[in-house]
């Protein structure tokens, strides 16, 4: 009888053990600080809604977004109507407009999901 509690104690012991480093290690998958918390809290990203595109597809194609600026951090972001979000990369042209909804036009890294801002400016009411 002693050999077989003894024994479940080792199984005990050896899947919390595994639990533990389960825990530790993680998702492989998951992304690190702010960006996972943030990908945490809003859907997954899509395709922007309201885009406009030059012709030419050898240059980098413009884009006007609509959406709301927000602070993330020391980063400003752009949320738009469907809850995507998108980086910022010139918190001074952004700054002025925290709060606030505005049409940033831009080129959008879609792999990093910032736009790199062109102008921004209100939106009409």
């Amino acid at each position: 009888m002693r050999s077989i509690k003894r024994n479940l104690i080792d199984i005990l012991a050896l899947a919390a053990m595994v639990l533990a480093f389960a825990v530790a290690w993680g998702d492989p998958f998951v992304s690190n600080g702010a960006s996972a918390a943030l990908a945490q809290q809003e859907p997954q990203p899509q395709q922007p809604d309201q885009a406009q595109t030059q012709p030419d597809q050898n240059q980098a194609k413009s884009a006007t977004f609509a959406g709301t600026i927000l602070k993330n951090g020391d980063e400003y972001v752009l949320r738009d109507s469907s809850g995507q979000v998108f980086g910022l990369d010139d918190s001074g042209k952004a700054r002025q407009y925290e709060g606030k909804t505005v049409k940033v036009t831009g080129q959008l890294d879609e792999q990093a999901k910032v736009i790199h801002v062109e102008t921004i400016e209100p939106a009409e009411a």
